[in-house]
């Protein structure tokens, strides 16, 4: 006997009362209609009559709400309905009905979306714009949903492309690469051929097609391309009034000198990419009269402006990171924090958190102290003007000693001896009307290796000086390759004649060995995306699992709270665990500058949030490349370039332009009339009368046949009698045929994600 039974069984006879079908509807763990109430009531005949009066009667009073088929209770949520998620706050989702019809005078319930216990079927993790199937229940003031299903996305490739076929109807061509098909429109609202806009389901049935919401004007217009991926991702980027009213009120706050170390007189120094939107980070460093050097890494105190509690502090956490862009940034905090009262900027005072080391003549930081100070940055230096100053010889006593500084530390760099993998960053310039000027590979100059070292000392600084204290710690953490990854790595590595012996321990150093055993480029190349892909992707957690990437037993991220939550509360640690709290604020800010209550007790939860807004934010900046890579190349399709083989699938490869990016795919059912097997361990496909081989890393002449500036999707084919990759061995040339269809490569998770030129291990 199920629950509906027992609870018919304790139902009186009779037509029930509204006081009663009031609590049936909320008590029963399905959707409840007329039929239900009828059935769980036992009436027949008249009485069913007699309950269809009552139930409109119940809804012109205002107590119930729905149709025959779903009632709930007015202003309430089914027991049993659809939910569209609209925001993800500390990780947890938050929907509303997806059925709800907006009014003025009911705004729809905020339904808190609950995670499935441990032991219970887990779904996967939720975004914005997602449907599910869930049970509903009061909870307090709110309401909370289990997930029993998630739905099929009704959102997907709701941004598109107006295209009118020749009977005048209207269709939606989606810029989402995923997507396949387009969607008829049943309504245009206005919008013209060409156009590209915002659209949403028009009924419940794809077949309803979709109706336009709003015109975003021409696709291939500069900004568009970020704006695509702002709206595909559901990155939060207008910000609150309430948000920005807090922090204008913060901005005001005074720097109260006499609670602040002063280290104005220290010639610091920023440096930075010359087209930085922030500067949050500078240092300085003097000899210390033993070979050691004195340094000092000065961020800027986001956690003096930036309370929890608040909605500034709300909003910032929904963020997680800002998010660049080649035409603008999503910033976590609003530009009078982000590009103003936090920014380092030279000849200014600044609130700044303080990281004193002290550096050994042999490269090791010996001790560290953190304070709370006011700073002057002596010069806003691009990355470039500081190395050509070094290089040239003329640069001023300050820039000297952090190079000399850092000597010491990259020589302690060595001997950790971290990943050393090359990793190519693609920097797209702009001119200024907003369309591209060039597009090229990001130089690597000894002033990035200087910066990032003095960022990884005090980051390493802040993760030890929270556990001397017992203090909660937000670690970033990269956990070594998995056995499995190895063991695939090691089967891969036996189809060169290389062995590999898992009975060892694994270190970065065993990798860079393997590739500097590698004298062959394009064996190097293929050995050096076998060892990326076995690399897992790193992540923020308050379990410290170390850094397999840097060779280092504890890290946190310390250095960049304008643009990163981690850093935030890294800073806020810091502050409760070395009494660093300054005078309570005037007016009605949060008063504290610590970690909250909650993240104290929970750092888990919020560590977990912040995470996935970092995939989801390196997931929008490389769409966005990849659609900028893609209008640049569209003016050179039919031209052949240098690539390299990136990746091989049993239904082709990818490959990628030689410095400049762009991923494509050449289907195997293009390589010829012979079969080409796929050879899994060897991961290449293998040509069965010609023995031609494609494998990861090889270099090969393609022609470009087609660029999706929209999508961001290359397709290449291989060029009539050229194309042919270097053998081995003396293999017969393939035969060929052309017009490749169009794919991607799916790419590994990088360690090191590199945003504004600055690297993020």
């Amino acid at each position: 006997m199920g629950p509906m039974q027992r609870k018919t069984q304790r139902r009186t006879a009779g037509l029930p009362t509204p006081e009663q079908i009031l609590e049936f509807i909320q008590t029963s763990d399905q959707v409840v209609g007329k039929r239900e109430i009828a059935k769980a009531f036992g009436l027949k005949g008249q009485e069913k009559i007699a309950l269809k009066k009552r139930l409109k009667d119940m809804a012109e009073e205002g107590l119930i709400d729905g149709k025959k088929t779903a009632y709930h209770r007015m202003g309430g949520v089914p027991r049993v309905t659809v939910l569209r998620v609209m925001e993800i706050e500390d990780g947890e989702p938050f929907a509303i009905p997806d059925s709800w019809q907006p009014d003025d005078a009911t705004p729809p319930p905020r339904v808190r979306i609950v995670e499935a216990k441990k032991g219970k079927a887990r779904h996967a993790a939720l975004k914005v714009g997602d449907r599910v199937l869930a049970r509903t229940e009061e909870a307090g003031r709110g309401w909370k949903a289990h997930v029993m299903k998630k739905l099929p996305a009704r959102t997907e490739g709701l941004m598109g492309v107006v295209e009118i076929d020749r009977s005048g109807k209207g269709w939606l061509a989606p810029v989402d690469k995923r997507v396949r098909n387009a969607s008829p429109i049943s309504d245009l609202s206005g919008a013209e051929e060409g156009q590209l806009v915002l659209a949403e389901p028009a009924g419940r049935s794809p077949r309803s097609g979709v109706r336009v919401v709003e015109v975003l004007g021409d696709p291939l217009a500069p900004r568009s391309f970020s704006l695509i991926a702002i709206a595909k991702h559901g990155i939060p980027h207008v910000f609150p009034e309430a948000a920005i009213e807090e922090a204008r009120r913060a901005a005001r706050l005074p720097l109260s000198e006499d609670r602040r170390e002063d280290l104005r007189a220290l010639p610091i120094v920023a440096i930075d990419p010359a087209d930085a939107r922030d500067h949050d980070d500078a240092i300085w460093a003097e000899p210390d009269g033993e070979g050691g050097y004195r340094a000092l890494v000065a961020i800027a105190d986001v956690s003096f402006y930036v309370r929890p509690g608040g909605e500034l502090d709300r909003e910032a956490r929904k963020r997680g990171n800002s998010v660049y862009f080649p035409d603008r940034v999503v910033p976590m905090l609003p530009e009078v924090l982000s590009a103003d009262v936090c920014s380092l900027r030279q000849d200014e005072d600044r609130a700044a958190m303080a990281c004193h080391l002290r550096i050994s003549p042999e490269g090791k930081v010996t001790s560290w102290r953190f304070t709370r100070a006011i700073v002057r940055i002596a010069h806003n230096i691009a990355y470039e003007d500081a190395q050509a100053a070094i290089d040239d010889g003329d640069a001023p006593a300050h820039l000297r000693h952090l190079w000399d500084a850092w000597k010491l530390l990259f020589r302690a760099r060595n001997d950790r001896d971290p990943l050393e993998l090359e990793l190519p960053e693609r920097q797209v310039r702009l001119d200024e009307e907003g369309r591209i000027s060039e597009i090229a590979v990001r130089e690597r100059l000894d002033a990035h290796r200087v910066v990032e070292d003095f960022m990884i000392a005090a980051n390493v600084a802040a993760a030890k000086a929270l556990e001397s204290k017992t203090a909660p710690v937000v670690y970033r953490v990269h956990e070594p390759p998995s056995r499995e990854k190895l063991v695939a790595l090691k089967e891969y590595l036996a189809t060169f004649g290389r062995s590999m012996a898992l009975g060892q321990v694994i270190t970065p150093g065993l990798f860079n060995r393997m590739l500097k055993d590698v004298s062959d480029e394009s064996e190097k190349a293929q050995v050096m995306e076998a060892v990326l892909r076995t690399q897992t992707q790193a992540y923020y957690g308050p379990q410290n699992a170390g850094h397999f990437g840097l060779a280092l037993g504890s890290y946190a991220h310390f250095t960049s709270p304008i643009r990163r939550y981690a850093d935030l509360l890294v800073h806020r640690a810091l502050v409760d665990a070395f009494a660093l709290e300054q005078p309570r604020p005037a007016g009605d800010l949060p008063p504290t500058s610590g970690l909250s209550d909650r993240d104290r007790a929970d750092l888990g939860k919020v560590s977990d949030a912040i995470s996935q807004a970092e995939r989801r934010a390196m997931e929008a900046e490389r769409d966005t490349i990849d659609r900028y890579v893609a209008a640049w190349l569209s003016g050179r399709v039919g031209e052949t370039f240098d690539t390299r083989i990136t990746g091989v699938q049993p239904f082709g490869f990818f490959a990628t332009i030689e410095g400049l990016g762009g991923d494509g795919l050449v289907p195997v059912s293009t390589l010829g009339a012979e079969h080409f097997g796929y050879d899994e361990a060897a991961q290449t496909l293998v040509g069965s009368d010609s023995g031609t081989r494609y494998a990861p890393g090889d270099r090969i002449r393609l022609r470009l046949g087609e660029a999706n500036p929209l999508t961001g999707a290359l397709k290449f084919e291989l060029p009539d009698g050229e194309g042919q990759i270097e053998p081995r061995g003396e293999r017969p040339a393939p035969r060929r045929r052309s017009h490749a269809r169009q794919g991607r490569r799916g790419r590994p998770a990088n360690i090191r994600h590199q945003g504004r030129g600055k690297p993020k291990r």
